[in-house]
C-alpha cells in the first residue's frame, strides 16, 4: 500500500465531473488498483475513490487514474508532497463475519426460501471486483437476486448492496438482477433508503432458523 500525504487538486471526470481545491490531503493507492483520497474531517469516506480494476499513470507532480472499462478518470495534482511511502501488506485474510451473521448465511443458504419465496441458491460468497456477495440466488422466474445478510442492517449496508448490484448488473444476462437485504433488524433510515433503491429488506430470526422456536403467527378474528 502507498501513502501520500500531499498539498493536491483532484478532478474526476466520467458519468459526472467533480472538482476538489487545492487542501492538504491524504491518497491512498492499494495493491488492488483501488486510489481513495481523504481528508482530515468526514469520517471513514473518503472525498473521492477509483475502484478496481484501474490503469494508475504517474508523472512528475500527477497522477492519472483511469478505469479498465468505462471513461471515468481521477486526475490528481500533487502540488507539495509532504510524504510518499509504500509498505508491503502481505496475503491478510479478508473480514471474518461476526458468529451471528456467519450463522445466518450458513442457514439461509440452506433455507434460501425465508430471503423470498420460490428462491433456490446459485452460489454462496458470489464474486463481485469489489467483494463477494453472501448469496446469489434464482426465482421460479429464474431472475437473479442478490442477497446482502447483516446482523443489524444499516444505511452503509444498503449502500455496500447497491455497488454490489451497480457491479453485478454491468453483465447484460444479469441487467435485472434484484438485490435483497436479509437481517435481523432494521435500523428505520436502512428502510426507507433500501425503498428509494429498489432493494428488498427482510427480517429473519435466527432462533427460527435454526428450529429453537416456532415463526410468528398472525391471527385475525373471525
Amino acid at each position: 500500500m502507498r501513502l501520500i500525504v500531499a498539498r493536491c487538486t483532484v478532478d474526476y471526470s466520467g458519468r459526472l465531473s467533480a472538482h476538489l481545491p487545492e487542501a492538504l490531503r491524504l491518497i491512498m493507492v492499494k495493491a488492488d488498483g483501488s486510489v481513495m483520497v481523504h481528508a482530515d474531517v468526514g469520517g471513514y469516506k473518503p472525498l473521492n475513490w477509483m475502484t478496481p480494476p484501474t490503469a494508475i499513470e504517474e508523472e512528475e507532480g500527477r497522477i492519472v487514474v483511469r478505469k479498465v472499462k468505462g471513461d471515468d478518470a481521477l486526475d490528481i495534482r500533487l502540488h507539495e508532497v509532504l510524504s510518499d511511502v509504500s509498505h508491503e501488506m502481505g496475503d491478510v485474510a479478508g473480514l471474518v463475519k461476526d458468529g451471528v451473521e456467519r450463522d445466518l448465511q450458513e442457514l439461509l443458504a440452506e433455507q434460501p426460501g425465508w430471503c423470498g419465496e420460490g428462491f433456490r441458491l446459485v452460489r454462496r460468497e458470489w464474486p463481485t471486483d469489489i467483494g463477494p456477495v453472501d448469496l446469489m440466488c434464482r426465482d421460479d422466474e429464474d431472475g437473479w437476486i442478490a442477497v446482502e445478510i447483516k446482523r443489524v442492517a444499516t444505511i452503509d449496508a444498503v449502500e455496500q448492496l447497491n455497488r454490489y448490484l451497480e457491479r453485478i448488473r454491468l453483465d447484460p444476462a444479469m441487467e435485472h438482477c434484484r438485490g435483497v437485504l436479509a437481517a435481523q433488524v432494521f435500523k428505520p433510515q436502512a428502510r426507507v433508503l433500501a425503498e428509494a433503491r429498489g432493494i428488498t429488506c427482510v427480517e429473519v430470526d435466527l432462533a427460527v432458523l435454526r428450529g429453537e422456536r416456532e415463526p410468528a403467527l398472525t391471527l385475525f378474528a373471525a
